[in-house]
C-alpha cells in the first residue's frame, strides 16, 4: 500500500509483478499449486536473483550485486 498522495511507493513492485507475469505467466496454462509455486520459485531464486541483470544495481545481478558489497567490505581497511 503506498502512502496516500504518493504514486512512487509501489512501484518497484509493479515493476516486479509486472516483468513477472510477462515472463512467466502470460500465456502458460498452470494446472495446480504446485505447478505456480514451482513457476515464482523458478522466476525470482533462477531469473530474477541470478540472471536478470538491473539497472539499479550498475546492471549486474542482485546476487553479484551480494557478492561485490561483501567483498567491498572485506577489502576495506579497518578504522
Amino acid at each position: 500500500m503506498s502512502r496516500k498522495g504518493n504514486c512512487w511507493d509501489n512501484a518497484v513492485a509493479k515493476s516486479f509483478f509486472a516483468t513477472f507475469k510477462k515472463q512467466t505467466v502470460i500465456g502458460k496454462p498452470i494446472r495446480t499449486r504446485h505447478e505456480m509455486r514451482q513457476q515464482v520459485f523458478e522466476f525470482i531464486e533462477i531469473y530474477y536473483n541470478r540472471v536478470r541483470r538491473h539497472s539499479a544495481n550498475g546492471w549486474v545481478t542482485p546476487v553479484e550485486f551480494e557478492r561485490l558489497y561483501y567483498k567491498n567490505l572485506e577489502t576495506k581497511p579497518d578504522h
